[in-house]
């Protein structure tokens, strides 16, 4: 049967005040409107449901055997579409995000605490792994979004862009470059560096930089977490390149970051499952992660690295 539940709720209004008019009224609709719904019901159903005069409308037999299982069949619906409503409007659950070291210490803390405030119902587990990890984690719906780093094959993620950073020179306080407010690529020729190895997202981003740059330089080491960069340039391994997210450098250390140019960037992503829906609690933070890396933004644009 092809009928409509606009129909239907007309049929049970009419059966309920014994008038087309008083129906109209209350569900917002004209009485031609009315009577067009009833008649289009009866044609579906095959029978008719109401005996229609200049002065009553009375139910057949057939439309108060239909109209006393409706009125409890509508009632059911208004009671799941109100559950489903309700489920919608939750502030409360789990949510898993995943992140590689350096966004994990330098942007979700205060993500996290931001969550906790707004919405302590909600239970956020950040998971610190590095980026291919994060990346088959969220495929394999092991967390609901990741924040991980663009380029990245996304034909089956869908990724929103919330936060570019600058590549910069970090150094001793000692060294040549420090002496300089910008230290141009051109300048790593020759130079010993220390990067993070693979499992970075950042390392393919850095390796392209020196390549379009026609940089020659020594890597001397590859590190695997971002924190044991400072001081293996503090002992004077080599220098390095970080993006800005690994600021704030090391309290008492001896180390100084400056700008390279021309200015490289790279794009942080939250990224998800295409074609899947957050959870209410989910969406709300990944909401949150979006506001905090907006912020962040503003607040290096009002204080610079160096």
């Amino acid at each position: 049967m092809n009928y409509s539940l606009r129909q239907l709720r007309v049929f049970v209004a009419i059966a309920r005040h014994g008038s087309f008019s008083r129906a109209g009224e209350t569900i917002g609709l004209s009485q031609s409107a009315v009577s067009h719904s009833i008649k289009e019901l009866e044609k579906e159903v095959g029978v008719t449901l109401l005996d229609r005069t200049t002065r009553e409308v009375v139910l057949t037999e057939a439309g108060q055997r239909l109209v006393s299982r409706l009125e409890r069949a509508l009632d059911e619906l208004n009671t799941t579409l109100q559950d489903a409503r309700h489920y919608g409007q939750q502030r409360s659950g789990k949510v898993h995000v995943a992140a590689s070291p350096t966004i994990s210490a330098h942007l979700m803390p205060q993500c996290l605490s931001v969550s906790e405030k707004l919405y302590p119902g909600i239970k956020v587990r950040l998971r610190d792994r590095p980026q291919q990890w994060v990346l088959e984690s969220i495929r394999n719906a092991e967390v609901d979004f990741g924040i991980v780093i663009d380029p990245i094959q996304t034909a089956d993620l869908y990724c929103q862009p919330v936060l570019l950073e600058p590549f910069l020179l970090l150094c001793r306080s000692d060294h040549p470059f420090a002496g300089q407010k910008q230290v141009s690529w051109q300048s790593l020729n020759g130079c010993r560096l220390v990067l993070q190895d693979y499992a970075s997202g950042s390392r393919a981003l850095l390796d392209e930089a020196l390549r379009q740059q026609g940089i020659n330089a020594e890597i001397v080491q590859e590190i695997g977490h971002p924190a044991t960069l400072f001081p293996m340039v503090e002992a004077g391994i080599g220098i390095s390149i970080v993006p800005a997210l690994a600021l704030p450098l090391p309290a008492g250390s001896s180390l100084v970051v400056r700008a390279l140019q021309p200015e490289i960037n790279r794009s942080l992503m939250l990224a998800r499952r295409k074609n899947r829906t957050l959870s209410p609690a989910g969406e709300v933070i990944w909401e949150v992660v979006q506001q905090q890396a907006a912020l962040l933004t503003q607040r290096r644009a009002r204080h610079p690295f160096y």
